[in-house]
């Protein structure tokens, strides 16, 4: 016999269904996520730290959990809130199901729910507040739970995802999902140097930026901008990461002395946030968030469309960026959001969303040539 999930929102709504995954109890802040394919990617993307994903499509887990697809080394979901929980893996590359992976690593799940139902409910009313018990816990106390959370508003979770010290990025396995660009090119001899910041870098976004050809370095999240510069990089990248930017004072300041040094630098998703706040414009949080991997944005120098994967819930606040200094390069078809700017007077750029797509359409990969022809002077 299955046994009972209970899911309660900082509302008062209460959803019950078979649970999975481990017996445990978790709060969190619920949002969803639009994508068709790609949930071991996105389970594992530490951008989602502190947070509980509800699945738009209806049938989850059946090709079980490989040993290749992972964007951090272990699931950073709080939560899994699904309709339906396929009985059966069934993939050449698996090795374990969804439900014992999820269970390895203490992450609850619920499934059962009607997931178009309760999406609604958080388009239209914002995101909420919520708890989940696998093992019992009422839904009075699951309530309490929720409402008492401090949710991440102000908070720092990049702190919990970063890595603990430097290292040399090593492309173990960029070349099968990623093409290298360095074949017979210059970069091939003379390679680059890269300094990226491990906000909660997904591993896809090293793959690309080391398939130029880059000696690709992350630091911790705390590296201050004179450690980064001591490191005499080509190029340096501002990764994406979870929780609220305005949590990340010393992160700004890193990166405004960056800017100043002038030393080119590409961020993507809180890296662009940060960009954000170094050039003095505040961060507001959006009703329900970006997150998915059917976005439309547009090219506004161009009037190009890009249909890009973002996971986001903050945004830069537009009015307060200075347009003498910046320009505003794309913008959200959806929401007309900030989603890109590039400094006019020194060689800086970021997008909101994310051109490394894993899981998501490729229309955005050519962004990461866009930083090596920035780089190179081209």
């Amino acid at each position: 016999m299955k046994k009972i999930a209970t899911l309660v929102l900082e509302d008062g709504t209460a959803i019950e269904g078979p649970a999975f995954g481990a017996e445990t109890d978790a709060v969190f802040e619920l949002v969803f996520n639009t994508s068709m394919t790609g949930y071991q990617e996105i389970l594992t993307d530490p951008s989602y730290r502190g947070q509980g994903v509800l699945f738009t499509v209806p049938h989850i887990g059946n090709v079980g959990v490989n040993l290749e697809d992972d964007e951090s080394s272990k699931p950073q979901i709080s939560a899994a809130v699904i309709r339906s929980l396929s009985p059966v893996v069934s993939n050449w590359r698996s090795a374990l199901s969804l439900s014992n992976w999820l269970a390895e690593h203490g992450v609850p799940g619920i499934s059962g729910v009607d997931t178009r139902w309760l999406t609604r409910k958080l388009r239209d009313g914002g995101t909420q507040k919520a708890a989940l018990s696998t093992k019992g816990t009422s839904a009075e106390e699951l309530l309490k739970m929720a409402q008492d959370w401090s949710s991440l508003d102000g908070r720092d979770m990049v702190k919990e995802v970063t890595c603990e010290e430097s290292y040399r990025w090593l492309d173990d396995m960029g070349s099968k999902w990623v093409e290298r660009k360095d074949e017979g090119g210059r970069m091939k001899d003379e390679r680059l140097s890269i300094v990226a910041y491990d906000f909660g870098i997904k591993e896809n976004i090293l793959r690309h930026l080391s398939s130029f050809g880059a000696n690709v370095t992350v630091v911790p999240a705390a590296t201050t901008s004179d450690e980064v510069l001591a490191m005499k990089p080509d190029g340096i990248f501002l990764s994406n990461g979870p929780g609220d930017p305005a949590g990340l004072l010393y992160a700004v300041e890193a990166v405004s002395g960056l800017i100043e040094s002038g030393v080119p630098m590409f961020g993507i998703c809180l890296g662009h946030q940060l960009i954000g706040r170094a050039l003095g414009a505040d961060t507001h949080r959006l009703k329900f968030g970006h997150h998915g991997g059917n976005h439309p944005v547009q090219h506004l120098p161009s009037g190009k469309v890009l249909i890009t994967a973002q996971n986001h819930n903050y945004c830069v606040t537009e009015g307060d960026l200075n347009k003498d200094k910046v320009e505003i390069t794309y913008k959200s078809l959806n929401d007309d959001s900030l989603e890109g700017l590039r400094m006019k007077n020194k060689p800086v750029f970021s997008v909101q969303f994310h051109p490394e797509a894993a899981p998501g359409p490729h229309d955005a990969h050519d962004i990461f040539a866009e930083f090596f022809k920035m780089i190179e002077g081209k």
